[in-house]
């Protein structure tokens, strides 16, 4: 982990000298209205700290932590994220678990934040931060252990949790294929026509196949960023990202201004993971981020699915290995539904066409099957071939020739065109 961020804030030298989180003697006391943005989403800290003690160290170690960092989880998990803080602020000896060289990095980081501006600048763009344990904080996010966020930035009208509870995520190749995007948008459109959220990371290809299948059916939609939740990424979704933090809801673990990486896009796609019923794969070749989201699914015991693609196909080709690796196929919402729905949502059963030869009485179909696909055949014969006496196979061959399926041909029968062609495909 490098010391520290490209668009982190320089040191403040009235930095308080408590070891605190560095806020007090920075801004005063804080009047007038949350600073997160949102009441109710806060819950007290681990070791019984007030919530906005909690509130503001976590925000701290969102400008110090990478996302999905476990040691840093540990360290929160059994001091609380307070003590974390001001152990980071003052500048101590290293927590157990990290080099020399890593903890100054993670002094350094810590050195530049400052929570209270964060949640100001979160503030002004409608963002709020939701701490786990708080009302909002969706509850399948602990199944990630240390692993778990630190808490959520969230950019939208809705309630995070109560829209995760019936959630699907629906992801894939980034350079998809025009078949990939149609699949992407038209399982989006049936789910959130059938009720549910759907969940993708707002790129390009089959991400953004995906969210607007959802807002054109006018469902609803979340996009989980690798950045920080007020700068779109990619920048050619502004306006799509914009449109789904109107409709649906933006979140990301990274602070305000933060810039994706490579690695934040690769940790991201646990959240989405963790945070739904179950993953869709679209498209995807062997090396596909998607597969990582798939593979934390299966991890964390959610349901995993595939959309088959042409044999052929690259971008098809780690869709098909997840699939024989036990990944669900399906290929329309109703599947997806039955799968991850409750008792009931059943899939309609899947059917042929219906021939009219399928509603002959089955006495019938077998006198029918009996006779020769070349040439005549007497009744005798006929009557062997379908189990049943002469005198029955004639009454039958008179019923099918009403019907058209049949013809006299001297002493035997034969059958008429009609009656071939069905038989032969």
């Amino acid at each position: 982990m490098s010391a520290g961020t490209g668009d982190a804030e320089a040191p403040d030298s009235g930095r308080a000298r408590d070891g605190g989180t560095g806020d007090r003697q920075d801004t005063g006391h804080h009047d007038g209205p949350d600073p997160s943005g949102a009441a109710g989403t806060r819950g007290a800290g681990p070791d019984g700290t007030e919530p906005e003690e909690d509130l503001l160290a976590r925000v701290l170690l969102t400008r110090v932590f990478e996302p999905g960092d476990a040691t840093g989880g540990q360290w929160v998990r059994e001091r609380g994220a307070p003590a974390v803080a001001r152990r980071l602020r003052s500048g101590g000896p290293p927590l157990p678990g990290v080099s020399g060289r890593r903890w100054a990095g993670l002094l350094a980081r810590a050195e530049r934040a400052r929570p209270r501006q964060d949640l100001a600048v979160a503030r002004d763009a409608g963002v709020r931060f939701v701490c786990p344990g708080g009302a909002e904080w969706p509850r399948q996010l602990d199944d990630l252990g240390d692993a778990r966020p630190l808490g959520l930035w969230v950019r939208g009208p809705a309630g995070l949790r109560m829209w995760a509870l019936r959630s699907v995520a629906v992801v894939g190749a980034r350079a998809c294929t025009e078949y990939g995007a149609h699949m992407a948008a038209t399982l989006s459109a049936g789910l959130a026509e059938s009720g549910w959220i759907v969940v993708s990371g707002g790129a390009y290809g089959v991400d953004g196949a995906a969210h607007r299948g959802a807002l054109a059916s006018g469902g609803a939609t979340v996009a989980v960023l690798a950045c920080g939740v007020d700068r779109p990424y990619p920048r050619g979704h502004t306006q799509l990202i914009g449109r789904i933090a109107e409709q649906g809801l933006v979140i990301g673990e990274l602070p305000p201004g933060e810039h994706p990486t490579q690695s934040r896009f690769v940790l991201r796609n646990r959240v989405i993971a963790a945070l739904t019923r179950g993953t869709v794969v679209v498209e995807a070749a062997h090396r596909s981020g998607s597969l990582v989201t798939a593979r934390a699914a299966q991890r964390l015991g959610r349901h995993t699915m595939g959309v088959p693609g042409p044999a052929t196909s690259g971008l098809s080709a780690g869709v098909h290995e997840l699939l024989r690796q036990g990944a669900v196929l399906v290929t329309d919402a109703a599947e997806i539904v039955e799968l991850i729905g409750g008792m009931g949502e059943l899939a309609p059963v899947r059917r042929g066409p219906v021939l009219p030869r399928d509603l002959l009485e089955p006495a019938a179909r077998s006198v029918l099957a009996a006779l020769p696909g070349r040439g005549s055949a007497g009744p005798e014969e006929i009557a062997r071939g379908a189990q049943t006496t002469p005198d029955d196979a004639v009454a039958r061959l008179y019923e099918l020739r009403a019907l058209g399926y049949v013809e006299r041909h001297g002493d035997g029968w034969k059958l008429t065109r009609q009656a071939v062609i069905p038989a032969e495909r």
